[in-house]
Formats: C-alpha cells, sequence, structure tokens
C-alpha cells in the first residue's frame, strides 16, 4: 500500500508560474499518494506547452482535471463528490471541460463516462503523454480516452514544473508501477509492472531543482527499493539483460549513493519501501551519508502471519522484526513509520492482538492507519469474504490509532533537551510568529522566527512536544547553509 496523504488536505489545488503566451486556464486537483501529485507536476508541464496556465479559480479554468486515487473506497467517493461540484460550475461555464486522471481512470476506464456523465476525458497514469491528442479531441465535442498501461513510460524526458511549491522540498519520481500483487491492492493493475527510470536524468532533475534553491528532495515510488536500472525495461525481464547490462546496473542502494554525493548539502528523503525489498546495503547508505535523512516508511499492515500470508506480503512477522533491528542497530536515531489495515478479511481477534503487539515492539515515530476496504479487482475482492463487522473494524482501528498516539509521544519525547538540525519550510499553521519546518527523523518543529528565513537550515534546541510536533527555541545557523 502506498503512504496516502491526509483527506483533509487533499483537495490540493496546483498553482503553475504562469507562462504570458499561454492563453487557456487549466486547473487541477490531487488526491492520494505523493505520486499522484507528482504526477500532476508533470501533467502541468505538458499541458503548458499545449497553452494552458493554471489556475487556482476552478470557476475561470477552460480545462479542469481531477488526479484520482483507487486505493481505498473513500477516496473514490471524495472524488466522486468533487465531481459532484465540478457539474455544478460547468452548468454556469458550459465550455468548461472536465478530465478524470489518475488510477481511479484506469480502474474504470471507459466506464467513468457512462457513471459521471460531467466527465469528457479519462486518462491513465501512463498515457499523460497523449494530453495534447486528448484534449484536440474534446475541444472538437468527442469523450476521449486512453488508459493504456506501458512497459516503458517513465516520464523520466519530462520536466514535471513545481507547482503550489515552497520552493524548498520537491518529488523526484524514480520508478512507476509495482510487482507484487499483494491482495488488497489496486496498484498493480492501475499503474503497471515495475520500470525505473534512467539515473542520469535523476541526477539531472536533481541537480536542476539545487540551482533553482531547493534543499530536499523526495524520492519516489510506489516500491523505491525495487529500483533496478539496467538500460532500461521492467524489473521482471532483469534476467534476460546482458552481462554488460548487469554489470552495470544500479539498484536502490547505488542510486541513494550517486544523489547523495551529487549533491552532499541537499537532503535527501525516498517513499515507499516494501519490507521484502530493503535490504543491508540501503541502510548502510543511509548510515553512511549525513545527507539522506533518518527516516524510513516501512509499511507492515498486519502483525499476524497467517494474515500477511493471506495479504501475499512475501515477509513474516519475524523478518520484519529481523529488520527492525538491523535499522535501530546501523542508525540507532532512524524514525520509521508504518501503514496497517484493521480488519482484513478472516482477521481474528488473536491476529488483531499480534498486530498491536507488534507496534508495541517497534514503537514506530508516525502511522497510517486504515479499516480495510475492498476494492474491485483484487484477488481479495475476488477469492475473499470481506467478513470482519464494520464496527468490528472500527473499533480495532480505534485500538491501533489509539496506541500509536502512546507510541509517537513516546517517541517525540525522546528528543526533548536535544539540539537538531531543521529545514524551514513555511510559517506555522497555528501561529504567524513561528517557523515549521522538520528535522531529519521527519517530525515536524516549530520555533519562534527572529531573523530566520524559508529554505535556511537552522539549529533549534526542543524545549517541549505534543504526539506530532516538536516545540523549541532557534540557537543558531547549521553549517548546511
Amino acid at each position: 500500500m502506498e503512504k496516502i496523504i491526509d483527506e483533509k488536505q487533499q483537495g490540493n489545488s496546483l498553482v503553475l508560474e504562469q507562462n504570458k503566451a499561454n492563453n487557456r486556464k487549466l486547473y487541477i486537483e490531487s488526491y492520494g499518494c505523493q505520486m499522484n501529485f507528482s504526477d500532476s507536476e508533470i501533467v502541468a508541464s505538458i499541458l503548458a506547452k499545449e497553452g494552458f496556465n493554471t489556475t487556482q479559480q476552478m470557476e475561470e479554468a477552460d480545462l479542469v482535471l481531477v488526479n484520482t486515487c483507487s486505493i481505498r473506497d473513500k477516496a473514490e467517493q471524495t472524488v466522486r463528490k468533487r465531481l459532484e461540484k465540478f457539474n455544478a460550475v460547468k452548468r454556469i461555464n458550459p465550455k468548461m471541460k472536465v478530465g478524470v486522471l489518475g488510477c481511479m481512470a484506469e480502474r474504470l476506464k471507459s466506464k467513468f463516462l457512462e457513471e459521471e456523465k460531467i466527465v469528457d476525458m479519462v486518462v491513465g497514469p501512463d498515457a499523460y503523454k497523449d494530453l495534447p491528442n486528448l484534449v484536440q479531441e474534446i475541444d472538437e465535442g468527442r469523450n476521449a480516452v486512453n488508459v493504456i498501461l506501458s512497459k516503458e513510460e517513465t516520464y523520466g524526458d519530462v520536466a514535471p514544473v513545481r507547482l503550489n511549491s515552497n520552493g524548498v522540498s520537491a518529488f523526484v519520481s524514480i520508478t512507476r508501477g509495482c510487482d507484487n500483487m499483494c491482495t488488497f491492492c489496486v496498484v498493480p493493475f492501475t499503474r503497471g509492472r515495475e520500470r525505473s527510470r534512467d539515473p542520469q536524468s535523476i541526477l539531472d532533475e536533481v541537480n536542476d531543482l539545487w540551482d533553482r534553491g531547493f534543499k530536499e528532495i523526495t524520492l519516489l515510488g510506489q516500491n523505491v527499493d525495487s529500483y533496478l536500472w539496467y538500460g532500461g525495461g521492467l524489473k521482471k525481464d532483469y534476467d534476460k539483460a546482458t552481462d554488460m547490462q548487469k554489470a552495470t546496473a544500479v539498484n536502490f542502494s547505488g542510486l541513494l549513493a550517486l544523489v547523495a554525493e551529487t549533491q552532499p548539502k541537499m537532503r535527501i528523503r525516498f517513499s515507499t519501501s516494501n519490507p521484502q525489498d530493503m535490504t543491508l546495503d540501503v541502510i548502510e547508505t543511509m548510515a553512511k551519508h549525513n545527507n539522506i535523512c533518518k527516516y524510513i516508511h516501512l509499511p507492515v499492515q498486519s502483525g499476524s502471519n497467517r494474515i500477511l500470508k493471506e495479504m501475499n506480503r512475501l515477509h513474516t512477522r519475524e523478518e520484519y522484526f529481523e529488520l527492525i533491528d538491523n535499522i535501530r542497530n546501523i542508525i540507532p536515531d532512524c524514525a520509521i513509520s508504518q501503514d496497517m489495515i484493521a480488519g482484513f478479511p478472516t482477521e481474528t481477534e488473536e491476529d488483531h492482538q499480534d498486530t498491536l503487539s507488534l507496534m508495541e515492539y517497534v514503537k514506530y515515530d508516525f502511522g497510517f492507519m486504515f479499516a480495510y476496504s475492498e476494492r474491485p479487482g483484487t484477488l481479495a475482492e475476488r477469492k475473499m469474504e470481506d467478513d470482519v463487522p464494520g464496527e468490528v473494524k472500527k473499533r480495532r482501528l480505534t485500538e491501533i490509532i489509539n496506541l500509536q498516539q502512546k507510541h509517537a509521544l513516546y517517541r517525540t519525547q525522546q528528543h526533548i533537551g536535544k539540539t537538531e538540525e531543521v529545514l524551514i519550510e513555511g510559517t506555522s499553521k497555528k501561529s504567524n510568529a513561528h517557523w515549521m519546518g522538520r528535522n531529519t527523523q521527519n517530525t515536524v518543529v516549530v520555533f519562534p522566527k527572529e531573523s530566520y528565513k524559508i529554505g535556511e537550515f537552522v539549529n533549534v534546541k526542543i524545549n517541549e512536544c505534543t504526539a506530532a510536533t516538536l516545540i523549541g527555541e532557534a540557537v543558531g545557523y547549521s553549517e548546511n547553509n
């Protein structure tokens, strides 16, 4: 499962630096994982060349696009409600066209045009380069659909436009697709098989971001640890590669080192990892380079071996513990976060207690927790009965969330009294007199603004905390400035 952005933050319209030569207006909303937000930047870049500037005002847009998520039913229902809003606006502005992008578009395909009469265009995640043709189709009064999955496309040759950016941090996509076939997940069906991007194109993008003043990047993929560049093609075909291709292949650990060494003052994060694919060399590379942040998002989904097997997670509880122990031994101050599903089919109370005991062992810094949502087309939907009652799912999810809150507070309390490097990202949501930034562990830190500025690295002494936030005072600039 991918890391999901909180749905309270999802309706994020993305704003492109205006090109005066463009005379059409584009409005984009993105929902779901970080990859969708990154994809929206690619879409805006492609459409900028077709005469579109982005706008924050949906009512004035010639083209409205919604980049969708299918990983949970709730995410899809959110999109459908937004389409109702678009329909109301379209009645006032009948020239406005509406397109659905992303995983929901890929899953439903042309059926979307029948279900949502307002929709003019449906575009899957691998078809964004066809947008110029699709826009021409809808301009001429025809509906347009392209949801063909690609075996090659990585958009490595498209320079993303940094939308609604703070000018400090940016996403850099390195892989697309997933081969793992977890029984609950639609990603392999909506984004296709794993393929990796040319490392040189990644380095070029990172260098460009540094030259433009960005201080932090997040390397993105459905499963970043599966990154493997051997000259192009699907990862599953690596065995067919030539000896020369294999000798010069770059895995994720190698890519991390390349990026860290190319820009030694830029902070590097990555997401998302899969326990079965994360290797010791990745952890050792993280420990070797100070600019690789000490934070790993490591979804486990369940603490029960029986449920992990039902989910087709190719790791056991014991193997997960071994990986956690290796991380703690090699990077003692590394923060770890989780994805957890409550109420997967056939989950018993004993299985649920196994999940809680696993959480007690790890004591995660953060968590992304959901009740199981049956997704059409997945193996779980086709082969398993969704047999855990809704009230039981809700109760188990509440217990998981409460335990995570307890552990999150335990983790933030470990920072009190320490002085930590913080990259300033913007003004605190709760106080205009305070800055907000994050430390290497990805924990939010708030402190008085004084004379410091966005994009600066500051040493902050941590004086107090909540379960989610560290509160302190700046004691000077970091040596990274």
